[in-house]
């Protein structure tokens, strides 16, 4: 086997080791399965294009390419991205578990209130279960950059989630009656 061959082969191990992945990655900011299945190929193309600078470590490496092919798309489009609903990350089986539901539910909204830069911190922290230094890489930041974000972002859901907004809405317009 020569050099090209060789190259070949340890990309399409890459592609098939990474493909589902990287769809996944893409369908959970966009929403569309044909559209993320587009994206997906477009980074495997600007992937086999730079293979030779892939580091060893190459799923973040990957996202980072997705993460730049979505912006463009997006951009492209002129539209904010849409993301799928947490559902994968809450178990909620239909069995009449109104708690279950409950906390999917304020939990979404919660998700759903912060800024699109921490949903994409805690997405790629919890959804894609990569390493601050593996976020790292796909942001283009530091590690510690990375994990400052990711505290800030959970304190921020955390205080959505103990302070929602109809909550909020209720106390400010208590509020402003008894000072009537």
């Amino acid at each position: 086997m020569d050099v090209d061959q060789d190259e070949h082969a340890a990309f399409a191990r890459v592609y098939s080791a990474n493909y589902p992945l990287v769809l996944r990655y893409c369908y959970r900011r966009i929403g569309d399965m044909e559209s993320a299945r587009e994206l997906a190929q477009e980074t495997f193309v600007v992937a086999w294009r730079r293979h030779r600078d892939a580091p060893e470590s190459v799923l973040p490496w990957l996202y980072g390419i997705a993460r730049r092919v979505l912006a463009d798309h997006w951009r492209a489009r002129r539209v904010r991205p849409v993301t799928v609903p947490m559902a994968e990350s809450v178990d909620v089986v239909d069995d009449g578990d109104f708690a279950a539901v409950t906390l999917a539910q304020d939990l979404r909204r919660a998700f759903a209130g912060l800024s699109e830069s921490d949903r994409e911190v805690l997405r790629l922290v919890t959804w894609e279960e990569l390493d601050l230094s593996a976020a790292a890489q796909v942001l283009g930041c530091s590690k510690t950059a990375v994990a400052v974000r990711v505290f800030r972002a959970r304190r921020r859901l955390a205080r959505l989630l103990d302070n929602p907004p109809a909550v909020r809405a209720q106390k400010v317009s208590a509020t402003v009656r008894e000072g009537v």
